[in-house]
């Protein structure tokens, strides 16, 4: 009977990228970093390893050391010759296309690494590649041609054939250590060879990618037959379409392989599972960072070869079952070639749960899903992807349990409760927490269930049910926004029509609190709680002490990484600074301008709390606010200064009770009064200054080259309509509340007095710090000479994109003070590097404390 193939075969690429062979050609490339390290700084321990090498060749025969030299050179280059003719024969040409191509590069990086070691590297790195051969000279820093045979060899794949595998190795090894006896190389010459090989090697796979020998349904059908089946045709079966509030799950993370429906020509039909090194490297990056950054929630799959997955599903299938779970019985399993494995299950000819419609989703059914749940766990077996596509239901309403693949044996108390987390939010997605957690309660019982609520938080849910989840608050918060503004907009009609009353100032005022109790009331209308926390909720109605603080599951919070970086790069970025400067001249300071000096640094943070709260209505503790101003010095580290500060105080006037838009629009509304504020001031102190010259003041280099920049952006931006739109997108983003906002704040006297009084008291108290750290070291320079230096420093430290303008406003005001205030190089270098340690590096030890004092009372 012929054999056919049904449905659309997947289009398969002729050459796949494979994330593997990137990290693998990143791990020789720091492999090579760490031999030059090694050589560079660790000379006096690799000159004695050689002396303990050439001491051990000198007791060998030299008979024997020529012999193996001679039968080492020929098999190392016989052997690749052996494989391509093999290959050539099993028709793999591209294989050995690509090793060749590999080959040639390894021997050009090969040359360039010689030819810069031999003329440009330091000498300690000359010393440890190099040593004097017996034939007089000195020795070959990289070999000449183990590089590219082993380049040759990794890219053609031998490491993946167990004999060829053994081979290469023997004769690797035997080439290296007969060169090593002879004294023609030295250790490190031959560990940096090998490495330049294997990197090459993988970073021309990926460069160029791996020839795609994914089986196809034709290979599937011959696989079929050599374990034992007739196979009639086989049926490639697509992904089903999504139902209304499913998810595709984690494609990333589980990707479920090629299906097909396989007809025989006796008895029933099966499915049939193809999973291949492409399928399994895909998202393995994603896998890989929640591997580093979580710890007891990811997967194993990161470093599973194909046979370690076959049999981890095999082994799951098998104990699923004897665990008396409903799953697909695997009946046979086989390799698919060297790249590929298939999986033949019987078929079960249902519907998985997230092609049900919600009417079809009933209790009962939830209760035989928990129940399947319940079987697996009083085993210790975690699914770990319990999402609607993994729940299959079959003509009789039996649910089976299928993609077994990434789950766990023995599982841990944590990985079981995630997979009960998971669940719950799967059904709550479909049919409403109360429901969802009833069933649960009914099979689990409220102790099971109530433990899982610290796992009921995103970072543990599945990929596609956390992007599910996302997306409904984004719904829910489009929801409450045009319920605000259809309440705003109900309010200026009824005012319009003269129904309610107008005139002075109280009917104003009452006015406004007509708006604000009409806005609130459309908000609490609108408002409902984020999934989760219903469900929560619904499991504390039944266990009110269930413990609901979320489970500490990151290994590594992004918040710690970026404190991390931020410090280390400060300490370079200070050090790099302090390398030139004549740090004896600092211990010559007047003490009492320096503390004049620090006291009015300490003032600036009080001044910067009455600036932004003077454009905040609402009221927010001072003090609390004066504390965010002092951990904004700590945020200046990781972002520039323009932008650090703006996110920080947005998010802290939300955590402090503002809606999200009222914080975006203050802090909008504060960047510009001082913004105007600043221009202001400049030109005004710039105008003075000019009366106190006769001569023309020079304008700085860098400001014009920074003007000059901006406007080349500028123009770049208005005439690039991409980039025009994205631009005036986010700007009437962040500043759509703005003006209202403004004209609010302009009808409170006071608080526009503290906003106004805040910002020039900030600008003056940072050109006192700078005037006293100028007297300081005895430098002289007037008071409006001193604030024109600063504004215009301020102003380009703004704009740099280093963190805390580092680097710009130094040499700005350098710049400054030498040119217009008269001062020597010296003192405005000691003043300048004063006043920034007062005003930017002292501040961080006690940012980082209020950052991480706001940050654990939810504040930030």
């Amino acid at each position: 009977m012929s054999e056919r193939l049904d449905g659309d075969e997947p289009l398969l690429a002729a050459r796949a990228h494979r994330p593997s062979d990137l990290v693998r050609f990143l791990v020789g490339a720091l492999g090579i970093a760490v031999v030059l390290g090694i050589a560079y700084f660790a000379h006096g321990t690799t000159a004695g390893l050689e002396k303990d090498i050439d001491k051990g060749a000198g007791q060998a025969p030299p008979l024997v050391i020529s012999i193996t030299a001679v039968v080492a050179s020929i098999a190392v280059l016989l052997v690749p010759v052996a494989f391509a003719i093999e290959r050539l024969v099993k028709r793999d040409g591209l294989r050995i296309a690509d090793g060749v191509l590999a080959a040639v590069l390894a021997h050009g990086v090969s040359l360039a690494v010689a030819l810069w070691v031999a003329e440009a590297a330091p000498v300690p790195i000359q010393d440890a590649l190099t040593k004097s051969a017996p034939s007089g000279g000195l020795t070959d820093p990289v070999h000449n041609y183990l590089g590219p045979v082993i380049a040759y060899m990794t890219a053609v794949g031998m490491a993946r054939r167990p004999r060829w595998r053994v081979l290469l190795w023997v004769v690797l090894l035997t080439d290296a250590l007969s060169v090593l006896a002879s004294g023609y190389m030295t250790t490190l010459a031959i560990i940096l060879t090998l490495l330049i090989g294997w990197s090459v090697a993988y970073g021309t796979l990926y460069a160029v990618g791996s020839p795609n020998v994914r089986p196809t349904g034709q290979n599937l059908l011959a696989g079929l037959r050599r374990v034992g089946f007739k196979p009639v045709s086989a049926l490639h079966t697509e992904e089903p379409a999504l139902a209304p509030g499913g998810d595709r799950g984690e494609k990333g993370d589980h990707e479920r392989g090629r299906r097909y429906l396989v007809t025989l020509e006796d008895g029933a039909p099966l499915d049939v599972t193809i999973v291949d090194r492409e399928q399994q490297a895909h998202g393995y990056f994603y896998r890989a960072w929640r591997r580093l950054m979580l710890r007891g929630i990811t997967t194993r799959r990161s470093s599973q070869s194909l046979r370690q997955a076959l049999e981890q599903e095999a082994l799951l299938a098998y104990a699923a079952i004897a665990a008396g779970a409903n799953a697909p019985k695997l009946i046979a399993t086989s390799e698919l070639g060297p790249d590929a494995v298939m999986l033949v299950y019987e078929h079960i000819g249902g519907r998985p749960l997230e092609t049900l419609p919600d009417d079809e989703i009933t209790d009962e059914l939830m209760r035989a899903a928990w129940r399947q749940v319940e079987a697996l766990q009083s085993r210790r077996i975690a699914h770990r992807r319990l999402t609607g596509e993994a729940l299959v239901v079959d003509r009789s309403g039996a649910v089976f349990l299928t993609d077994l693949r990434g789950g766990e044996i023995a599982a841990g108390d944590l990985v079981l409760l995630m997979d009960i987390a998971q669940l719950l939010t799967t059904f709550g997605l479909r049919v409403g927490p109360e429901r969802a957690v009833a069933a649960a309660l009914d099979v689990l019982g409220p102790d099971a269930v109530a433990d899982s609520l610290p796992l009921l938080q995103p970072i543990a849910l599945n990929r596609g049910t956390r992007s599910t989840l996302r997306r409904l608050a984004k719904e829910r918060a489009d929801r409450e926004r045009e319920a605000v503004l259809a309440a705003s907009r109900a309010r200026r009609e009824a005012r319009g029509r003269g129904d309610a009353p107008g005139g002075d100032r109280k009917i104003e005022r009452a006015e406004k609190n007509l708006d604000k109790r009409a806005i609130d009331e459309a908000m609490e209308e609108v408002r409902e709680e984020d999934l989760l926390t219903r469900i929560r909720q619904e499991v504390l109605r039944i266990r009110p002490e269930a413990e609901i603080t979320p489970a500490r599951l990151e290994r590594i919070r992004p918040r710690t990484l970026v404190s991390l970086i931020a410090g280390t790069l400060a300490a370079y970025l200070l050090l790099s600074q302090l390398t030139d400067v004549p740090l004896a001249g600092l211990f010559d300071a007047h003490w009492g301008w320096v503390a004049a000096a620090a006291l009015f640094s300490a003032a600036s943070y009080v001044a910067a709390a009455l600036s932004l709260l003077g454009f905040v209505p609402e009221k927010v503790p001072f003090w609390r606010t004066v504390s965010a101003q002092v951990a904004g010095s700590f945020v200046k580290l990781v972002a520039p200064a323009a932008i650090g500060g703006v996110a920080l105080n947005t998010r802290f006037l939300q955590r402090s009770g503002l809606r999200p838009g009222h914080a975006v629009a203050s802090v909008g509304v504060s960047q510009l009064f001082g913004l105007g504020s600043h221009v202001l001031l400049l030109l005004l102190f710039g105008y003075l200054t000019g009366k106190e010259h006769s001569a023309s003041i020079p304008p700085s280099r860098t400001v014009i080259a920074g003007l000059l920049t901006a406007a080349v952006l500028a123009l770049i931006v208005t005439a690039i309509p991409a980039l025009r739109k994205f631009v005036t997108t986010r700007v009437r983003s962040l500043f759509a509340g703005v003006v209202p906002r403004m004209l609010d704040v302009v009808q409170r006297p006071r608080k526009l007095a503290s906003g106004i009084g805040g910002m020039l008291m900030l600008t003056v108290v940072f050109v006192l710090c700078l005037y006293a750290s100028i007297r300081a070291f005895g430098g002289e320079a007037s008071f409006v000479v001193v604030a024109t230096v600063f504004l215009a420093g301020n102003a380009l430290g703004s704009a740099a994109p280093t963190p805390g303008g580092i680097g710009a406003v130094e040499g700005a005001l350098i710049v400054g003070l030498t040119t217009i205030g008269g001062l020597d190089g010296a003192t405005a270098t000691t003043s300048v590097l004063l006043f920034r340690a007062l005003t930017f590096w002292l501040p961080v030890l006690p940012g980082w404390v209020a950052f991480t004092r706001l940050t654990q009372r939810k504040l930030l």
